[in-house]
């Protein structure tokens, strides 16, 4: 319990909830007939011989849908019901063949209009009466029988009883929510990557730039270490005997120096070149002190 309130819990619930509402809206638990008109004009049961292609063209993207069901089907009104939500904001009607060789259609319409219990009830019934009116006439012909259908319609949109306007199926709310929230993650994924890798470039650049200041550092500190050793070497031949108290000094600071163990090298570096200046005004006034004696 204690990691689903964490940000990646919430978020893993998040999208939990909006996968499980995507797939309820998004006609999963649909039965066929639903399943087929969500995206369809028509519907054909097996044994209902019809060119379902050339029947989507007869009724184009008027807001109607028409379903044949089997024939001597006897609950015509529960494939209504069926394909409530599927065929929303619809005129549905329901088509049975009165057996196989029956001469009319059992019929059901049912007119899924907006306001249909309210303001809209009277519209959505003359609706339902209408819509079917003549397919009798074709039993054997079911798309001349979609022919009138989609008269009946046209007739119904110039009366005013049902909208006018053409029918757009679209994705549901969830599927357009998980679908920005997959942009989304990609987004900000690249971006994580990108700043994350730009993060990583300059320190990765900062550490060469720190080892490079380092290496130079310990080169010039070799470097005036060695010749503070040669200054000292030569002080040393310049008294093979007792050296005087200001060149014992000088050794002394060089061992304790040396012995110190640090390693920095901005530490160390002005230390040495301070010795190295009083080892070049050591041998300056030494060479003073000679060329001042008489020959």
């Amino acid at each position: 319990m204690k990691r689903l309130t964490t940000p990646f819990g919430l978020a893993v619930l998040g999208c939990l909830l909006l996968a499980g509402w995507a797939t309820w809206t998004g006609g999963a638990f649909d039965g066929p007939v639903a399943r087929d008109v969500r995206g369809s004009s028509v519907y054909a049961a097996p044994g209902v011989d019809l060119d379902e292609a050339a029947a989507e063209r007869v009724l184009g993207n008027r807001r109607l849908v028409v379903v044949f069901l089997e024939p001597g089907a006897e609950d015509l009104r529960s494939a209504c019901r069926a394909v409530d939500g599927a065929a929303e904001g619809t005129v549905v009607l329901v088509l049975s063949r009165e057996g196989v060789d029956g001469d009319d259609y059992d019929r059901y319409g049912c007119a899924l209009l907006p306001g249909r219990d309210d303001e809209n009830f009277g519209k959505a019934v003359v609706a339902e009466m209408t819509i079917a009116r003549g397919v009798d006439q074709f039993p054997d012909r079911p798309l001349e029988a979609l022919k009138v259908v989609a008269v009946n319609y046209d007739l119904l949109v110039r009366a005013g009883t049902v909208p006018d306007g053409a029918r757009v199926v679209s994705p549901s709310l969830p599927r357009y929510l998980i679908a920005g929230a997959a942009l989304a993650g990609v987004v900000v994924g690249a971006a994580g990557l990108y700043f994350g890798a730009r993060r990583a470039g300059t320190a990765v650049a900062d550490l060469g730039a720190r080892r490079a200041a380092d290496t130079d550092a310990r080169t010039a500190l070799n470097a005036a270490s060695a010749v503070l050793a040669r200054q000292i070497v030569a002080l040393d031949r310049d008294h093979p005997g007792r050296a005087p108290d200001e060149h014992r000094r000088l050794v002394a600071d060089y061992a304790r120096l040396m012995a110190s163990g640090e390693q920095d090298p901005a530490t160390l570096l002005p230390q040495v070149e301070r010795l190295s200046r009083r080892c070049a005004r050591l041998a300056d006034a030494r060479r003073e002190a000679r060329a001042a004696k008489p020959l």
